[in-house]
């Protein structure tokens, strides 16, 4: 659905990526890791039109994004970034601001845009916080908030950057659980930068591992020579558990 074919990005002269081919799969949850500063979050705002590449092509479908409409690609590809600055609005107000991509200037909320904001908020638990400014918010609630505006966007693709970061064990959990449901209930394709590996390696379809700008890497989350790769780099050890029936991968220190 969203490909990368040879794509070069430098910054200050700096390469960061090289000839870079990948593809994220519609329909799948797709989870890039690697060691800090190796381009995760680059490859992410290059394919989400935040960065423009030196060299190569990204494509949405057989669209060259560069040459898509700012509204085209946000009613097809909704973007969370990691941001420190908290805006102080209302909880119902930030999620409705998810619908601009599908208002006139001029245009007042419609009907479809109140049903989808209150659907978002609902799917996300949102509702209870709806008067609530975002910086009354636990980190947690806040990131709720921010899925409810990407769900509300209603687009197809989501990419997300670090959607757990600064968030605790049970909470980041919390985040994704959501972001399974809103890929298996609603078919999102979802693209994302993650740094806890259990996270990764137990709620991703499939995985994209970097080191130093380029894939080391890249196949189904259980995929033994993923796991191979996974251990060589972050010299850790996989290792795959069942309880209540359901299977777990979980990674140590070698």
């Amino acid at each position: 659905m969203i490909r990368l074919e040879g794509v070069t990005y430098s910054y200050s002269k700096q390469p960061l990526i090289q000839e870079m081919d990948l593809s994220f799969e519609k329909g799948k949850i797709t989870t890039i890791i690697g060691p800090n500063g190796c381009g995760k979050s680059t490859v992410l705002k290059l394919a989400s039109r935040l960065l423009h590449p030196n060299k190569g092509k990204v494509f949405l479908e057989e669209k060259e994004i560069g040459g898509m409409k700012r509204k085209e690609f946000a009613q097809k590809v909704s973007v969370l970034l990691q941001s420190g600055y908290t805006p102080d609005m209302a909880v119902e107000d930030a999620v409705m601001s998810g619908r601009y991509p599908h208002q006139s200037p001029i245009s007042i909320s419609s009907a479809e845009d109140k049903r989808l904001t209150e659907y978002a908020m609902e799917v996300t638990c949102c509702q209870s916080l709806r008067k609530k400014s975002l910086r009354q918010l636990s980190g947690g609630e806040r990131q709720r908030v921010f899925l409810a505006m990407v769900l509300a966007q209603d687009t197809p693709v989501i990419f997300l950057d670090e959607p757990t970061t600064y968030l605790d064990i049970n909470v980041s959990y919390e985040i994704m659980e959501l972001i399974s449901r809103l890929n298996k209930e609603l078919g999102k394709t979802i693209v994302l930068v993650l740094h806890d590996l259990n996270l990764a390696l137990n709620y991703s379809d499939r995985l994209a591992v970097m080191e130093k700008g380029r894939v080391a890497a890249y196949d189904e989350a259980s995929n033994s020579e993923v796991h191979r790769c996974i251990s060589d780099i972050f010299k850790v050890d996989i290792r795959q558990m069942t309880e209540n029936g359901r299977s777990y991968y979980y990674s140590f220190k070698i």
